[in-house]
């Protein structure tokens, strides 16, 4: 398991950076298309609700027993429901426009009062989400990958939700990339407080736990966040068809390895 720990952190730091490559498309396109966040979203969305249950809360209830593993599932749950509750709606980064930026116009200022609290709230998002990965990687690697690249993708619209009102409120590519850069940055340092906080008490009884509390935490993501996101860029068929294939593709790497 200790082998593992600077891949976990590595897997991490890679899956909250894209936040920076969300920044960089927005220069480059200036209204993104919303078909392809609405595919990639539930894509997304697919790949880590079927890790959740067909992986993670399997190991979990065969590590550590059905009450152990379903509580720390339902604990998963109610942890990233208190932080999504301590993030006010109106800034909460699943509750934000992102093509409208682009076609709506505004003051300066009022733009600025929009994106920066939405780095903020991404940021606070994105906390537990570190701890996310950086858990499923420290148990199994490539697991691990395959979760950060589920964030990752996820991560690329939030980057866009950030720098994009920024940029055109101060027309400072270089500031706007950086407040995206550093929203997604608070993923490693989830991380690396998870690793400061557990690493001391992690063994093998609590890593089972653990298991079904990051499962729970994947799934209140997708269902609260990424799902619904996915459907107010108005293609419900398109992020359906990305949360099947997402699954399908998780359940087809399943089996071959």
């Amino acid at each position: 398991m200790a082998g593992n720990i600077g891949q976990a952190l590595l897997l991490t730091t890679v899956a909250g950076l894209a936040t920076g490559v969300g920044s960089i498309i927005a220069f480059f396109i200036k209204k993104p298309k919303t078909s392809y966040l609405s595919f990639s979203l539930g894509f997304s969305a697919g790949v880590m609700i079927f890790i959740s249950f067909a992986e993670l809360l399997s190991e979990a209830v065969a590590g550590a027993g059905k009450i152990w593993g379903f509580g720390g599932f339902f604990i998963g749950i109610v942890f990233i429901g208190i932080i999504d509750r301590l993030v006010p709606e109106v800034v909460n980064p699943h509750h934000v426009d992102v093509a409208s930026y682009v076609s709506e116009a505004g003051t300066d200022e009022a733009i600025m009062k929009t994106g920066i609290p939405t780095a903020l709230a991404i940021a606070i998002h994105n906390f537990p989400e570190g701890l996310v990965t950086f858990g499923t990687a420290l148990t199994d690697v490539k697991l691990g990958a395959i979760t950060a690249f589920a964030i990752a993708i996820h991560n690329i619209p939030e980057g866009v939700s950030v720098s994009v009102p920024i940029f055109y409120a101060t027309g400072n590519r270089k500031k706007a990339f950086l407040w995206s850069f550093l929203s997604g940055a608070t993923e490693p340092v989830g991380a690396l407080v998870g690793f400061l906080l557990l690493m001391p008490f992690l063994t093998e009884k609590l890593l089972a736990p653990l298991l079904a509390v990051i499962a729970g935490i994947m799934v209140y993501i997708s269902l609260d966040e990424l799902i619904p996101m996915a459907h107010r860029y108005g293609h419900g068929h398109i992020a359906m068809f990305g949360v099947v294939l997402g699954m399908f593709i998780m359940a087809l790497g399943l089996l071959m390895f």
